[in-house]
């Protein structure tokens, strides 16, 4: 084993004048006690004789030498910013005709297209530096710990996938356990949550965390800016305080990125408070919902079919800036000679491969939108459109070039790799660039001008009233939550054939029916005529909304994902934690258990409901695309998590009895009732302004629409928590029986039961004196 010296070189030539002294003195790595002394042939990475084991920085093999990436990401973001600003000038004049508006002098004009590329280089960088951190490169495992939780002798349950009883006695049946290859060591199963990060794994949380910060200030700068672009004022009017309430509240543009700032801030000062790994996956989600904002806006956000655009907007944005910002980072690893290049590479190649896709798919699909295919060449903007497809095309193929000829050849030329990565971020920043300047340019007229104020609002029409019957012949692929259903649905599959490869064992056909039944129930429930309804009448709404809290995800945790994942992924090496790895650490997390306590899990449950209906919040969010989309995501979430803890197979932090989770449904199940109770008792239409200005084609009475929504409710919701109720006694009953089984089992060994009855004896006087024992 050899130890890494240029930690406090890496961090001065990588993040420069940005890392203080005290992120130039990371943690120490600590020296095993057999290292040879320094110095000595033993311990020279170059002795003679020697190879060099591909783990070794490569700096030490005298191969190359640590090289700062600032001034790349400095290129980077120069060559993004001046392309958007060139070609957004080129139609400056025609904007501001369509617009309207006085030329608000050329700091907006200019800085606008250029701030704005030069964020989304930032956001990638965040987003980029946060994956490295937290999957691409390893965390620093302690070997003192490894040697104290490492058992002397192999221990067969680390080589035992943990399965719930149903699955492990199903696949008992099919011929015996499921044996893991590769058993990782318990130190990498127990101390993953709680490792420190590497040398180089804080380097790119560190810069992650200039890189979000940076794209905050961005976004509070965007608030005026924005103003100033619509009005025509001048930046440093708008840049007053007395301006920014204006901004925030009547500019959308401006308030998604005074949204972006907020998130974007919060992220980055977690990110610099803490440099273990445990925290960098949720520095990585955090980075990735600060720019969702910039998804709801734009020109995808307004007009006809603004759902299918918002929706495929958002898949575009958070692939582009996984596919963007990984090999930013990665090309920072690599030429600060970062050890494990090529497993970093390996996992980073398969994100980038969905990334193509899905960019491809959901730009294609934008576009389809926005203009016609004859437009593509003739138009400013189809234009526009046009290079960016050549663009991703080419990245496409750069991306083949990688697969076939740098990466299998890595290990022993990284500087091809890195050479190729670096001309191809470069691309990347023009086509960001070019991206940015479709903001600035005016998309040709609307295929049909006199659109609805229902497809304004909604993004499509709707012409008959909805019914029991009649809601399942109207069809409306829904792209963000019917790709997830199938994207679901083929990632089970695929980790059901996975298992069955690895260990010849069939995973329990029950569990698959359970989980399709749920992918299959989300994908109808929001592509049919209950989804196209649901934005319409509050009636819809609460259907949808029971589906999606109270029957996906019963379905879902009945089909124990994480138990198949944990079956069929393989064991990381030591030192080097994988998928299974990360689940495991996942399961282990503080959040987890504060979230899966049965308090807090039932009351989130039970105050998504109230807080959501009883308060504004509803009024606010039902007229808004992204507040359905918000909701619809809560509702999920939030089931999930309440169905996992009460009846979920799968493993928690600290699972209760099934008495206690009965004792704790019994409790809510007042709540639930009365919540639908309430409803048909309530005289006020809620969210009365947004349903009345629809103009549906059908009469409707909002107030008995609203009613029958609490029928909904009320119905709907009693019905799976009574199922619920039945699974959780056929669990105690079983609990019950497994006790019963030791109980006779001890009394065989033991002979007597005198200690068990003395025990009980003791409790009973316990209890008659007014103590309650602990169970």
């Amino acid at each position: 084993m050899r130890v890494r010296k240029e930690s406090s070189c890496e961090l001065a030539y990588t993040l420069g004048p940005m890392a203080s002294q005290q992120d130039r003195q990371a943690e120490p790595l600590s020296v095993p006690k057999d290292q040879p002394p320094t110095g000595s042939p033993e311990a020279s990475p170059t002795a003679p004789g020697s190879t060099p084991s591909p783990g070794t920085p490569r700096r030490a093999r005298g191969v190359s030498k640590v090289r700062p990436t600032w001034p790349l990401y400095l290129a980077f973001f120069v060559v993004a910013g001046l392309v958007g600003t060139t070609i957004a000038w080129g139609f400056l004049t025609e904007s501001l005709a369509a617009l309207g508006i006085p030329d608000p002098g050329h700091l907006t004009t200019a800085g606008l297209p250029f701030l704005r590329a030069v964020g989304w280089m930032l956001a990638a960088l965040a987003v980029g530096s946060f994956l490295t951190s937290s999957f691409l490169i390893s965390p620093r495992l302690d070997p003192k710990a490894a040697e104290a939780t490492q058992p002397a002798q192999p221990d067969p349950t680390d080589q035992q996938t943990p399965l719930d009883p149903e699955s492990e006695e199903a696949l008992a049946r099919a011929g015996g356990a499921v044996q893991v290859e590769n058993p990782v060591t318990r130190h990498d199963q127990i101390g993953l949550r709680r490792a420190y990060l590497s040398a180089d794994g804080h380097i790119a949380s560190r810069t992650g965390a200039y890189a979000t910060l940076g794209f905050a200030l961005v976004g509070f700068i965007m608030v005026p800016l924005a103003l100033s672009d619509v009005s025509g004022t001048p930046f440093f009017e708008t840049l007053q305080p007395a301006y920014w309430g204006t901004a925030v509240s009547q500019v959308s543009t401006s308030l998604a990125w005074f949204w972006v700032g907020i998130i974007a801030g919060v992220t980055g000062l977690l990110a610099l408070a803490t440099n273990r790994w445990g925290s960098q996956p949720l520095c990585l989600l955090g980075s990735i919902l600060m720019i969702v904002p910039l998804g709801m806006e734009g020109h995808s956000a307004a007009g006809g079919d603004h759902d299918y655009g918002t929706n495929s907007y958002l898949w575009h944005l958070i692939f582009m800036v996984l596919w963007v910002g990984g090999l930013m980072a990665l090309i920072a690893h690599g030429r600060r000679l970062g050890p494990d290049l090529a497993k970093g590479v390996q996992r980073y190649s398969a994100i980038a491969l969905v990334a193509v896709i899905v960019m491809t798919v959901s730009g294609l699909v934008n576009a389809a939108i926005r203009i016609e295919w004859e437009d593509w060449l003739t138009t400013g903007y189809g234009l526009i459109i046009t290079a960016k497809a050549v663009g991703v095309v080419l990245l496409a193929f750069m991306g083949f070039i990688h697969r076939q000829l740098t990466i299998p050849r890595l290990e022993k030329e990284p500087k091809l790799f890195l050479r190729v990565a670096i001309v191809e971020v470069f691309m990347m920043a023009i086509i960001t660039g070019i991206a940015i300047s479709m903001g600035r340019t005016p998309p040709p007229p609307p295929r049909d001008p006199n659109l609805s104020q229902m497809a304004l609002v909604l993004g499509y029409d709707l012409y008959v009233e909805p019914n029991i019957y009649n809601v399942w012949t109207m069809w409306r692929f829904d792209i963000m939550f019917g790709s997830i259903g199938i994207a679901m649905a083929a990632a089970y599959l695929y980790w059901v054939i996975q298992l069955r490869r690895r260990t010849g064992k069939s995973w329990p056909i029950s569990r698959t029916i359970w989980w399709m039944l749920g992918c299959v129930t989300l994908v109808i429930t929001v592509c049919s005529g209950i989804g196209l309804n649901m934005p319409a009448t509050f009636s819809m709404h609460m259907v949808n909304h029971m589906i999606l809290s109270m029957v996906i995800p019963v379905f879902w945790v009945l089909g124990t994902p994480i138990n198949l994942m944990l079956a069929a992924v393989p064991a990381g090496k030591p030192g080097q934690p994988g998928l299974r790895e990360w689940i495991q650490a996942g399961l282990d997390s503080p959040t987890l258990r504060f979230i899966m306590h049965p308090g807090f899990n039932t009351v989130q449950f039970l105050v998504i409901y109230y807080l959501l209906y009883l308060t504004p919040f509803y009024s606010v969010l039902v007229s808004e695309h992204a507040g359905h989309l918000g909701m619809n995501f809560a509702f999920l979430i939030s089931g999930y998590m309440y169905y996992w803890e009460m009846i979920g197979p799968d493993p928690t932090p600290d699972r209760r009895s099934a008495v206690s989770r009965l004792a704790w449904l019994v409790f809510s199940m007042p709540f639930h009732l009365y919540f639908g109770v309430y409803l048909m008792q309530l005289n006020t239409v809620l969210a009365e302004d947004f349903y009345s200005t629809l103009g549906l084609p059908w009469a409707i009475d909002l107030l008995h629409d609203q009613k029958v929504g609490g029928g909904i409710a009320w119905a709907s919701g009693s019905f799976p928590l009574v199922v619920v109720f039945g699974t959780l006694f056929r669990q105690w009953l079983s609990e019950d029986r497994v006790k019963e089984r030791k109980h006779d089992e001890q009394v065989a060994a033991q002979g007597d039961v005198d200690d068990e009855m003395e025990a009980y004896n003791r409790m009973l006087a316990q209890m008659n004196a007014g103590e309650y024992p602990q169970n």
